[in-house]
C-alpha cells in the first residue's frame, strides 16, 4: 500500500504534461491568430479576390434566392444522373401555391465552368413540338444571367430526352453565347432532370433559374418554380462561387497541417485550401500506439463541441466566425472523432475601408503539438514505471526485512512463554542500532529483571520456612517449659492461645513448603498413557469414606478415557477439587464427579451445592493465596493454594481448568479439561 503512493509520480508527470500541453496549445493559438491576421490584411487590399463582381459588395445584404456553387473536385459527366455529385450543397425552389412544379438544384464550379444538376418535379411532362412552332411550346427551363447591367435569358427545351443546348430567349446581348450552354435532359419518376454546363463568364456573377410547366401544347396557362420569374426585369439573384484567384492566393499561406477558409460577409464559404501533409502525422508513429491512445485519453476534453459542417446553402457556422463577422478576432477548440485529438479554429475579419467584408478561418489539428507531447509522455511513463518498480521492490524488501525481524522477535517472545512456564533466561539480544534492536534489548532487560524477580518468588516460601522454623522452635520450647513449671489457671489460657497461633504459623509454613516443592517436582514427572475411568472410580470410592457427611455421586462413560500424564498429579488435583467442594457444600448434600468427552478432550468436573461464585472472583480463584472461605476459630488455616495446585497440574498436562456457577445458580462447578491421548 505504501508503494502505491508512488503512483503520484506518474500522476504529477501527467499534470506537468497537461500544463505543457496547455502552453503549447496557447502558443499554437497565438501562431494561428497571427497567420489569420496576416492573411486577412493581405485580402483587405484585394477585395476583388472575394468579390469578382464589385456590385455584389456594394449591394444590399440580401441573399434571398441566391445560388451557391462550391468548387468540385471532378468534372461531372453530363448524363442527367446525380451520380458523382456531392450531397453537401443543394437547394430547392418551389411553387408555393400548389408545390408543382418544384425545382431542386445542385451547383458546382470547376475550371471556369459552372455545372448545374436540376431536378424538376412535374406530374406530366410536355415536350417541345417543333411542328407547332419554332419557339419552345412545352415544358422548359429558363436561365437568366446579367451581362453589362442587362438581363439575358436562355431557354432549355427538347422534343425528347437526350442532349440539349441553350437557346436565346428574347433579345440577344452581344456577349451572350447560347451555344456554349450544353447538357442532357433525362426523364425521372417524378418529372425530369437536366444536367448543364456553362461558362462562368456568361453569368455575370448572377444566375436565375425557373421551370415553366404547361398543361398541353394548346394551353395558354403555365406555372413556374424558381428563384426568379418571366415577368421580372430586375437583376437575377447572385451566384456565389469560389474565385480561382482567391484559392491561388491562399495556397501561398497554407502549411504545417493547416486548413484555410475564406467566407464572405454572409458567412458563405468562398474557398478552402488545406495543406497536403501534416508534419505531426509523420512524427506520431514513432510513439507506440497504445501509449499514444492512453495519453490522448488523458487529454480528452468531453466538454468540447464537434465542429459544425457547412450548411446546404454553403453557410459556415461557428462562434469564432460569428465573432469575426462582428469585427472581433476569436478562436475556438473543437472535438474530433479521434479520441484525444482536437481542432483549433481561429477566425479574423477582412475589412475594406473599415467595413467587414469577410472572414479568414485558419484551422489546425492538435497533432501538431501532440506529436511532441506523445514522445514526452512515453519517456515519462517509461521512467516513471522504472522508478516505480525499483522503489516498490526497495519498499517490499525493506518491509520484508522489518517483518522478518519482527517475526523473529515475536518467536523469541513465544519461546519465553514455553509449555513449562516462563523461560526467561534465553531471550536473544539484537545488536542492530535501530528501533527494533532497541526494542529487543529493552525486552531482554525487562525479562532479566522479571527472571530475577520470579526466582525470588520461587524461593520465597523456602526461605521463609527456613528462617521461621528456628524462632518457632524457640517459642515452642519456651511454651513447653512454661506449661510445665507454672500451674496458674489464668496463665494457661494465654499459653493455650499462643500454642494455637504457633500451630497456625507452622501450618502456613508447611503449606508454603508443600506448594513450592510441588512446583519443583511437577517438571520432573514423565507422561504416560493412562485411563481416567478406573482412576476416578478408585479415588471416588475412597472419598466416600473421607467425607461421610456428603453423598458422592460419580458419572463415568462406559468406555475408556485415555489421557497422557501423571496419575499421582491428577489424583492430587482431584483431591483439591473434592476437598474444596466439601468445604462449601452443606451437610448431607451431593458432590457430583463427572467425566465426559469434549472436543478431543476429557472434562473432569466436580459440582456441589452451596453459595455461588462472585462474578469478579471467577478469574482469580486459581491464583496463589486467594481464598473465599470465611475462617472461624475452630477451622484450620486456608492459604488458597489448593486451586493454585490444580492450575499447576492442568498446565503441566497442557489442559485448562475453569470455575463457573451451576445452571440453577445454587452452587459451583470446577472443571479440569485434559487432552485425549491419540
Amino acid at each position: 500500500m505504501v508503494s502505491l503512493l508512488l503512483l503520484t509520480l506518474p500522476w504529477a508527470g501527467c499534470q506537468f504534461l497537461r500544463e505543457m500541453e496547455g502552453a503549447l496549445r496557447e502558443g499554437q493559438g497565438r501562431a494561428l491568430a497571427a497567420t489569420a491576421d496576416a492573411i486577412a490584411a493581405s485580402l483587405s487590399d484585394q477585395p476583388r479576390l472575394l468579390y469578382p463582381h464589385p456590385e455584389r459588395l456594394r449591394s444590399a445584404d440580401n441573399l434571398e434566392g441566391s445560388i451557391y456553387a462550391p468548387a468540385l473536385e471532378l468534372d461531372p459527366v453530363l448524363d442527367g444522373y446525380e451520380d458523382g455529385w456531392p450531397e453537401a450543397i443543394q437547394g430547392t425552389f418551389e411553387n408555393l401555391d400548389i408545390r408543382v412544379p418544384s425545382l431542386h438544384y445542385r451547383a458546382g464550379v470547376r475550371g471556369g465552368t459552372l455545372y448545374l444538376m436540376l431536378q424538376i418535379r412535374d406530374d406530366s411532362v410536355t415536350y417541345h413540338d417543333p411542328g407547332l412552332s419554332p419557339e419552345p411550346n412545352g415544358d422548359r427551363l429558363m436561365l437568366v444571367t446579367w451581362l453589362d447591367g442587362r438581363r439575358q435569358e436562355y431557354v432549355i427545351a427538347t422534343p425528347a430526352p437526350g442532349s440539349v443546348a441553350g437557346q436565346y430567349a428574347g433579345r440577344r446581348h452581344p456577349g451572350a453565347e447560347a451555344t456554349r450552354i450544353r447538357g442532357y435532359w433525362q426523364d425521372t419518376a417524378e418529372g425530369y432532370a437536366i444536367e448543364l454546363a456553362l461558362p462562368l463568364a456568361l453569368t455575370g456573377g448572377r444566375l436565375g433559374l425557373y421551370a415553366i410547366d404547361v398543361a398541353s401544347h394548346r394551353s395558354r396557362g403555365w406555372r413556374t418554380a424558381g428563384n426568379t420569374g418571366p415577368l421580372l426585369q430586375a437583376a437575377p439573384p447572385w451566384l456565389i462561387y469560389p474565385p480561382a484567384e482567391l484559392a491561388a492566393q491562399l495556397a501561398r499561406f497554407a502549411g504545417g497541417g493547416q486548413r484555410l477558409l475564406v467566407t464572405d460577409r454572409h458567412a458563405r464559404l468562398l474557398t478552402t485550401v488545406a495543406a497536403t501533409s501534416d508534419p505531426g502525422d509523420a512524427a506520431a508513429p514513432t510513439t507506440f500506439w497504445l501509449l499514444r491512445a492512453l495519453y490522448r485519453r488523458i487529454l480528452a476534453d468531453p466538454a468540447l463541441e464537434t465542429q459544425p459542417e457547412p450548411a446546404l446553402t454553403g453557410t459556415v457556422s461557428g462562434e469564432e466566425i460569428s465573432g469575426a463577422l462582428r469585427g472581433y478576432p476569436e478562436q475556438r477548440w473543437y472535438r474530433t472523432n479521434t479520441p484525444g485529438r482536437r481542432t483549433l479554429s481561429v477566425a479574423a475579419p477582412i475589412r475594406e475601408r473599415g467595413t467587414v467584408i469577410g472572414t479568414v478561418v485558419v484551422q489546425q489539428g492538435s497533432e501538431q503539438y501532440l506529436s511532441l507531447t506523445d514522445r514526452a509522455f512515453s519517456r515519462l511513463l517509461g521512467y516513471s514505471l522504472l522508478v516505480l518498480g525499483v522503489a516498490a521492490l526497495g519498499l517490499l524488501g525493506f518491509a520484508s526485512l522489518l517483518s522478518w525481524r519482527i517475526r523473529k522477535l515475536s518467536r523469541a517472545a513465544d519461546r519465553v512463554l514455553g509449555s513449562q512456564g516462563m523461560e526467561l533466561a534465553h531471550f536473544p539480544r539484537s545488536r542492530a542500532r535501530d528501533e527494533i534492536g532497541d526494542l529487543s534489548r529493552s525486552y531482554a532487560r525487562l525479562l532479566d529483571e522479571l527472571h530475577d524477580y520470579n526466582e525470588y518468588l520461587r524461593t520465597l516460601s523456602r526461605k521463609l520456612s527456613h528462617e521461621l522454623r528456628t524462632p518457632i522452635a524457640v517459642i515452642q520450647s519456651s511454651l513447653d517449659n512454661l506449661g510445665s513449671v507454672q500451674d496458674n489457671s489464668g496463665d494457661s489460657v494465654y499459653v493455650s492461645r499462643a500454642r494455637e497461633g504457633l500451630e497456625r504459623l507452622s501450618h502456613i509454613l508447611n503449606a508454603m513448603t508443600e506448594a513450592s516443592r510441588l512446583e519443583e517436582s511437577i517438571g520432573q514427572r514423565e507422561h504416560i498413557v493412562l485411563d481416567l475411568v478406573p482412576l476416578v472410580q478408585e479415588v471416588c470410592a475412597a472419598y466416600r469414606g473421607i467425607y461421610p457427611d456428603h453423598r458422592l455421586v460419580l458419572h463415568c462413560p462406559p468406555g475408556p478415557a485415555p489421557v497422557r500424564g501423571a496419575a499421582d498429579l491428577l489424583v492430587q488435583a482431584l483431591d483439591k477439587l473434592v476437598d474444596n467442594a466439601a468445604s462449601f457444600a452443606p451437610t448431607g448434600s451431593d458432590i457430583v464427579v463427572s467425566l465426559t468427552p469434549r472436543d478431543r478432550s476429557w472434562a473432569l468436573a466436580v459440582s456441589n451445592t452451596g453459595p455461588p461464585l462472585p462474578g469478579d472472583m471467577q478469574g482469580r480463584l486459581f491464583e496463589a493465596m486467594v481464598s473465599l472461605r470465611q475462617r472461624t476459630a475452630a477451622e484450620s488455616v486456608h492459604l488458597g493454594l489448593g486451586l493454585y495446585v490444580v492450575k499447576l497440574v492442568a498446565d503441566y498436562h497442557h489442559g485448562s481448568v475453569q470455575a463457573e456457577n451451576r445452571d440453577d445458580g445454587k452452587g459451583a462447578v470446577f472443571t479440569l479439561v485434559l487432552p485425549a491421548a491419540s
